[in-house]
């Protein structure tokens, strides 16, 4: 018998922590943002161990999606790509985009999305939403809005003969067109060769100060080595700052106050490979970065510079880079090497690549969004006011879950076993009331007669009738006549009132024992009742008050900095009323059925006691 109750407990437990993962990972997923899109694909970034590595912060950052044939259903979306939209994983944020190539013909997509503040060494996910073919539907990528405010110049170079443009919200082209190169790394590009700069005029939003900060950035595939090759160059009065590559080698060069200072040498160029190259300038130092690794450092500021700019070329020296360029940027900011490294990565064509951007199977939602039912429109809600939960509030959830998953337990095992010894007692009632009407029958001196009740009931009936609690009296009672004609040594003479008496303080302690095993463990519910409110207040009592410290600190006073910890430090109080409330049904319900249960034992003594009586009589008291 205690190896049944244990395999029940361990079943038991695995049908409860199943249903709670099932529930845990309906977080939302199936919630479609508008019924109006028809098709979804999910996009996952993984910055893990399993993906790119990347363990550094990278902050706010524009993500490149390579769409094809092999991850994009091109025929169900509209030919200019109106219908694209971008979607957090929460399906209700839309993602800043915008298109730089959407080619139905080839069915290539290459498009830019704002991701803010993606994670190192996690994994991040949104959503493609297409399939909305209403003539209605306007395009909604916005080139200005998919960069930060530090970004002041982002040149894809796919213009095809035109001159560079700027996708940023600074707006400074090109004054010349370079030569196309429509397959380059990260969409098309540019070929330089060397001859004559492409010029980006000086506005206010590039200038720099002395000891400022800033990063540049490109894709770089030389064509042939030369001597002090120029790629970049900015030059006003004495300052001047050039990047480029001599004989292969790398080299930031600053001229200023101090005089002409350079960066030491690393690893050279191969020709013919595209790499991706960034310079960084913050306080005192000047860093390369080939492919988002440290490359070479120098020690000295950025010059005051707030003219033009060139690429390819250099307005005073001759030589010029000569090879192909794409992706060029300009940032007003020093960006993080996780954020360099993500960008090398993402934009490139390694096997690190493919590892750090994987995109899901397309789902079609039948034509709109009827699956989204309010269940999963409430489990998303608790999911978005989970995020705001402080660890504290998490604590408590914790042991509000504990407390529920043994409350549980204890009310289905509890139950299983009432329904249990209710099938056995009426079983038993049955057999009795063929043999109480003479119990005399019964030979109690034999034991097997007597659990067989008198030989009327089969296997199978004794072997249910034995977890009843009345045939557990009726067998204590029936020892008792046994040891009392045994003790009589064959002068047996009846039961006496002090006999009977005896009889019906036995059976009363044989119930006692059987009230204990029906109430055993519903303290266990008694906790959870009492118990969760109060570990839900808790949690929400330490939410709002790190909530109004917070605020206190920051002093920032608006709804939309209460809200989220006030919604978040409620949730602990919703977690102890979600275990408190269904323990207290389970509680009344099981404790009403153990009421009939002892009521039934207390008519059976009183019968029993009745019957024995009235069988054996006594000669004299």
């Amino acid at each position: 018998m205690p190896r049944k109750l244990h395999r029940e407990k361990f079943r038991l437990l695995a049908i409860t922590l199943g249903f709670l993962a099932l529930a845990s990972t309906s977080k939302g997923e199936g919630a479609w943002w508008d019924k109006a899109w028809t098709m979804r694909k999910k996009i996952t970034l993984d910055t893990g161990a399993t993906g790119a590595g990347i363990a550094t912060p990278i902050g706010t950052t524009t993500v490149l999606v390579r769409l094809s044939d092999a991850n994009f259903q091109f025929a169900n979306a509209k030919e200019d790509a109106a219908d694209l939209r971008f979607v957090a994983e929460d399906n209700k944020t839309l993602l800043p985009y915008h298109v730089e190539r959407w080619d139905t013909v080839f069915n290539e997509g290459i498009v830019w999305v704002k991701i803010t503040e993606l994670k190192p060494s996690a994994a991040t996910s949104f959503w493609i939403y297409y399939g909305n073919q209403a003539p209605t539907v306007a395009r909604a990528d916005d080139s200005k809005a998919s960069y930060d405010e530090g970004t002041v110049g982002v040149y894809h170079l796919s213009e095809n003969n035109s001159p560079p443009a700027d996708a940023s919200a600074t707006l400074n082209a090109g004054d010349k067109a370079g030569a196309p190169v429509p397959g380059a790394i990260a969409g098309g590009g540019i070929r330089l060769n060397g001859q004559a700069p492409i010029t980006f005029q000086g506005v206010p939003a590039i200038a720099w100060t002395d000891g400022g900060s800033m990063t540049w950035s490109a894709w770089i595939k030389p064509a042939a080595l030369r001597a002090r090759s120029i790629l970049f160059s900015r030059r006003e009065g004495a300052n001047a700052f050039l990047i480029g590559e001599d004989n292969g080698v790398i080299f930031a060069e600053i001229t200023g106050a101090g005089g002409t200072q350079r960066t030491p040498a690393g690893a050279p160029l191969v020709v013919n490979v595209w790499r991706h190259l960034a310079v960084t300038t913050e306080g005192n130092a000047i860093t390369i970065y080939l492919d988002g690794e440290n490359y070479a450092t120098l020690a000295a500021p950025l010059p005051a510079l707030a003219g033009p700019w060139a690429l390819g070329k250099d307005s005073v020296e001759a030589g010029g880079f000569f090879g192909e360029v794409d992706q060029v940027e300009l940032s007003k900011v020093a960006h993080t090497p996780g954020w360099l490294k993500f960008a090398a990565i993402n934009q490139g064509t390694s096997p690190e690549a493919a590892k750090l951007l994987t995109a899901g199977a397309d789902e079609n939602s039948g034509g709109g969004a009827e699956h989204e039912d309010e269940l999963s429109k409430h489990l998303s809600l608790l999911t978005d006011i989970s995020k705001s939960l402080t660890i504290d509030g998490w604590v408590v959830i914790v042991l509000c879950i504990i407390l529920a998953v043994v409350g549980w337990g204890v009310g289905l095992l509890k139950l299983f076993y009432l329904i249990k010894i209710n099938k056995a007692s009426k079983v038993f009632i049955r057999q009795w009331k063929q043999i109480s009407s003479d119990i005399t029958a019964l030979d109690h001196a034999d034991e097997a007669n007597v659990k067989s009740m008198g030989g009327a009931s089969s296997d199978k009936e004794q072997v249910l009738m034995k977890e009843s609690p009345l045939f557990h009296l009726y067998h204590l009672g029936s020892q008792e006549i046994q040891h009392r004609i045994d003790n009589s040594k064959g002068n047996f003479q009846g039961l006496s009132e002090r006999s009977i008496g005896a009889i019906r303080a036995v059976l009363d302690g044989g119930q006692s024992r059987e009230v204990q095993k029906l109430n055993d463990k519903l303290v266990f519910l008694t906790i959870g009742i009492a118990g969760g409110p109060y570990l839900g207040l808790l949690g929400t009592v330490i939410g709002v008050m790190i909530t109004f410290a917070v605020i206190a600190k920051s002093g920032e006073v608006e709804i939309n900095s209460i809200a989220p910890g006030i919604a978040g430090a409620l949730l602990a109080t919703v977690a102890g009323l979600a275990v408190a409330i269904p323990a207290l049904f389970a509680y009344s319900y099981l404790s009403s059925r153990i009421k009939v249960a002892i009521t039934n034992m207390h008519s059976f003594i009183d019968e029993f006691i009745a019957r024995i009586a009235e069988a054996y009589p006594s000669t004299h008291d």
